[in-house]
């Protein structure tokens, strides 16, 4: 849900009590620079942060962004998780951290860093470095313990009281009522049977959810009598009862010496701190609810890392006694028993549970097996996406990369290390949806890595130094694309692999576009296109390769052909639904109109660019975009309109790191119409409006852009 600027989950189920801790927090948030809320897992951190953070988020002129640290495995990615979080997409080839504090250097924002436990020195690092240079950011952490960072705010997070107070009991009718809204505690002795239940389970949220999604199979006196059953831990009978691996049809993956099980660890009176070993005897009671199935499927779900569907769900999870049909009636009985949560079509299970799902899915020896189905299983989706460029679904598979992020790269560290060749296919076919998704950093190292980890041979080889070829080019860095560009048309050459070559074409076009060669890349794109024309017109890479001659065209000064090339490969798109070279032309008709001094019909291209590109989450696209629509509208007269627009262009320039860019003919373009604007209105009006685009949150700003009427 999207806040006046900024971005925090939606709260999908009742929020209970916690009035001196909102008010605590509220102090902390509104006198401290960071804060961290510290507690044992399940006590509600993440619940009680995010209504502290969507209460004050107004108070922020650059708004409230949200980190959800609990997927990643290692602090590998923590860097581009918090910059994805905070809408950085550098496009630079400066240090990350360098471009995230220059980002956050002068921004007023409330960042907030869920479940930073497992991360906590690198956080503890990152947050000292841009505390420091950003001095106007607040930061609010939710850990298991607390980070150590110099200046961090302790505030603890207790359970819910239990005596006196109603709102442990609250929070168990609540989600009584969630799981069935005809539930209640109206049958005699319910109350104090429920009220009993929160007592012995200490007021933990987490532990009182699972226990209320348990009165489906139990009354509310029968589930307060379990609770009271002496020697209760975390669903293990000695060492193996009923929840434990032998309790699997036919014995699936029985546990070696129960002596050395870790399950034992967690029946230790003395291993865990006492509401540690209460949340883990509500998981325990909750897993030993669960049918077999649904405890295989609960510890065959650990390796995924974000919110996932049914079909995922079924190739990472079916094997042996889980057929696909009992993965989907597995699933549904672990949302019933809370297991997983559930919105609308996606699933997501909570950390605490993965842990203890984890650990099952070691005991029953599972580990390795389960995560060869993940990384096989997102190899799936990225050649399915790859094989989706040109479709109709090009803007979902787009948004499915997007957000299944941490899962692709969780697939390619593995792939990496025990299936290379895997590895080499998968970083090829996605790194482009990286690099045009923003992730350039992890779409050069992933590429770069799969070439070194072994031999590469074919279009593999050739995909992986296309990617590290356009993820140069768009950092700007020519040189490094030059040569990647060569060595595809060497080895597309080679391989007589024609997509290669179009491939191979477009990266070296695009570079000689870029550095003032515009006569080489429409020589190099005609001879490529004639010489590949058995390749079928839809093909993602001849689509690129028309692109580079529409661009060479257009910076030759050629406008009619260049207007009658770009037409033609507009249609093309439209007809295979293609909307990512589309844009690209669209914006080539928009400079094509405004050289041909017809601005009308250049902004309405522009427009029509721009709304590609957000539907592509396309920052980079977006800023060039606003820039050509900003020129257009100057050169209609509407000054103040114009710098509005330049002004939130700028705000996008700086989302990837970039001043202004574009290919060399624009500049001079850019500069004559935004004279003009300043001229159309005189420079103090010019620079309010400018200010005020730059400093609108840039969904704004761009809605506004987008708007057809001008304001003369």
């Amino acid at each position: 849900m999207m806040t006046n600027v900024g971005y925090l989950p939606e709260e999908t189920s009742s929020f209970v009590g916690r009035r001196a801790e909102l008010a605590r927090l509220h102090t902390a948030l509104t006198t401290r620079r960071m804060t961290t809320l510290i507690g044992p897992g399940g006590v509600g951190k993440t619940r009680l942060a995010l209504r502290a953070a969507r209460a004050v988020a107004d108070r922020y002129a650059d708004g409230a962004w949200w980190a959800d640290l609990s997927p990643l495995s290692d602090d590998r990615l923590l860097l581009p998780t918090v910059s994805d979080a905070v809408g950085l997409a550098d496009h630079t080839l400066r240090m990350p951290v360098e471009a995230l504090c220059e980002w956050l250097g002068d921004k007023h924002l409330l960042l907030v860093l869920d479940s930073a436990e497992h991360l906590r020195g690198p956080c503890s690092h990152l947050l000292a470095e841009i505390l420091t240079t950003s001095p106007a950011l607040t930061v609010l952490v939710t850990s298991r313990q607390p980070l150590g960072t110099r200046g961090e705010h302790i505030v603890e997070v207790p359970p819910l009281p239990v005596d006196g107070a109603p709102d442990a009991l609250q929070l168990f009718a609540d989600r009584l009522r969630a799981t069935d809204p005809r539930a209640g505690l109206d049958a005699p002795g319910d109350e104090a049977a429920a009220a009993e239940i929160c007592r012995r389970l200490e007021g933990i949220p987490l532990a009182i959810e699972l226990a209320a999604a348990g009165i489906g199979r139990h009354s509310v006196a029968q589930l307060a009598t379990r609770f009271d059953a002496p020697g209760l831990t975390v669903g293990v009978s000695g060492a193996h009862g009923s929840s434990g691996a032998a309790g699997l049809p036919g014995g699936v993956g029985a546990a070696a010496d129960p002596g050395t099980s870790r399950l034992d660890l967690l029946a230790d009176e003395t291993a865990w701190p006492r509401r540690h070993r209460t949340l883990r005897t509500a998981i325990g009671w909750s897993h030993e609810l669960c049918t077999p199935l649904e405890r295989l499927l609960w510890a065959r779900l650990t390796p995924l890392r974000t919110d996932f569907d049914a079909e995922v769900a079924r190739e990472v999870c079916a094997g042996g006694p889980l057929t696909p049909g009992e993965v989907d009636r597995a699933l549904q009985g672990l949302v019933a028993q809370s297991v997983v949560q559930r919105d609308g079509d996606r699933y997501r299970m909570l950390d605490t549970l993965r842990e203890y799902g984890r650990m099952w899915l070691t005991e029953l020896g599972e580990a390795r097996a389960a995560a060869d189905r993940h990384a096989h299983s997102f190899l799936g989706l990225a050649r399915r996406a790859h094989e989706g460029w040109t479709g109709p679904d090009q803007v979902s598979w787009y948004h499915t990369v997007s957000d299944t992020h941490l899962d692709l790269c969780a697939a390619l560290e593995h792939l990496l290390a025990h299936d290379v060749e895997g590895a080499q296919e998968m970083a090829g076919r996605v790194g482009f949806f990286w690099a045009c998704c923003g992730h350039l950093s992890e779409a050069r190292n992933y590429a770069q890595r799969a070439l070194d980890a072994g031999p590469v041979e074919g279009p593999h080889r050739t995909r992986l130094q296309w990617v590290l070829g356009v993820a140069a080019l768009l950092q700007s860095d020519f040189a490094t694309a030059e040569k990647y560009g060569a060595l595809c048309t060497a080895t597309a050459l080679y391989d007589r692999d024609d997509e290669g070559m179009l491939g191979a074409t477009y990266l070296s076009g695009l570079t000689q576009l870029m550095t003032g060669q515009p006569a080489a890349a429409l020589e190099a794109a005609g001879r490529v296109l004639r010489m590949t024309e058995g390749v079928p017109v839809d093909s993602g890479h001849r689509l690129r390769c028309r692109l580079v001659t529409v661009f060479a065209l257009t910076a030759l000064g050629r406008l009619a052909e260049s207007e009658a090339a770009a037409t033609a490969l507009r249609r093309a798109c439209e007809r295979g639904g293609e909307f990512w070279t589309r844009s690209y032309v669209d914006y080539q008709l928009a400079l094509i109109a405004l050289l041909q001094g017809r601005p009308d019909a250049s902004a309405a291209h522009a427009r029509a660019m721009l709304a590609g590109k957000h539907r592509l989450r396309d920052s980079f696209g977006i800023a060039l975009g606003l820039d050509l629509l900003a020129a257009a509208i100057a050169a209609q007269g509407a000054g103040a309109q114009a710098a509005r627009v330049y002004g939130t262009g700028h705000a996008y320039w700086r989302m990837v790191g970039h001043p202004q860019r574009g290919t060399p003919e624009l500049g001079p373009v850019r500069e004559r119409c935004e004279l003009q604007a300043r001229a159309a209105v005189g420079d103090e009006a010019y620079q309010r409006a400018f200010e005020r685009g730059q400093s609108d949150n840039a969904e704004v700003g761009l809605a506004a852009a987008l708007r057809t009427e001008l304001q003369l």
